[in-house]
C-alpha cells in the first residue's frame, strides 16, 4: 500500500472532476469568485472524497445560489442536496453539501460555502489551508495521510482536527489522534493555524 499513490491518484480524479462537471463556472456566472481550500488543495486528500470550495459574491441572495444548484443538479448526476443557510449568523454564508456519483459510480462530495465577500471569515480557510501548505514536510504529510487511511470508513473525523492533532500535539498515529481529540478537543477550528 503506497499512500502517496493513493493521495495522488485520488488528487488527479478530484481535479478531473472539477474540470468535467463545469460547477467553477457555473459559479462565476452569478459574478462569484471561487477558492479551492481544504484537503484537495493541500494535496492532502486521502479515503474521503470530498472537495472543499469557498465561494465569494459581494451580496448572498439565496435565489441566486439555488438558481446554481438547480442548473447543477439538472445536467450532473447528484444523489443528495443539503442547504444551510447562515446568512444572519456571524458566519454570512450559504452552506451546500452535495453528493455526486462520478462515471465511475464513486461518491464525491462537494461542500461549497456561499460566503459575502467583507465577511468576519473571508479568507479565513485560505489562511488556515494554505499555512498548512506552507509547513507541511514530507515527514507530516506522510503522517496525515498515514493517519486519514487508518481511520476506520465508519468514523468521520474533520482533516482540520487531525492537522491540529499532527501539528500542535505532534500525533504519529490513528489511536495518538484519538486520545488527543479526547484530551484536546478542537473547539474553533476557524480560530487555529498550525
Amino acid at each position: 500500500m503506497d499512500i502517496f499513490k493513493i493521495a495522488e491518484k485520488n488528487q488527479q480524479a478530484a481535479w478531473r472532476i472539477l474540470e468535467n462537471t463545469r460547477i467553477i463556472p457555473s459559479w462565476e456566472q452569478i459574478g462569484a469568485s471561487i477558492n479551492i481550500v481544504g484537503s484537495l488543495k493541500s494535496g492532502l486528500l486521502m479515503k474521503n472524497k470530498d472537495i472543499d470550495m469557498h465561494i465569494y459574491t459581494d451580496r448572498l441572495s439565496i435565489p441566486e445560489s439555488f438558481s446554481v444548484i438547480q442548473e447543477l443538479a439538472a445536467r450532473l448526476n447528484l444523489k443528495e442536496i443539503q442547504y444551510k443557510n447562515l446568512i444572519e449568523t456571524e458566519e454570512e454564508c450559504i452552506e451546500w453539501h452535495v453528493l455526486y456519483e462520478d462515471s465511475e459510480r464513486n461518491i464525491w462530495k462537494f461542500d461549497m460555502i456561499h460566503l459575502r465577500k467583507g465577511s468576519k471569515y473571508d479568507g479565513t480557510v485560505e489562511r488556515v489551508t494554505n499555512a498548512i501548505i506552507e509547513r507541511l514536510t514530507p515527514e507530516i504529510r506522510n503522517t496525515i495521510l498515514k493517519i486519514k487511511y487508518d481511520i476506520p470508513d465508519h468514523i468521520m473525523i474533520p482533516g482540520i482536527e487531525i492537522y491540529h492533532a499532527v501539528f500542535t500535539g505532534k500525533v504519529k498515529n490513528y489511536q495518538e489522534l484519538e486520545q488527543w481529540r479526547r484530551a484536546h478537543p478542537l473547539t474553533d477550528s476557524l480560530e487555529w493555524l498550525p
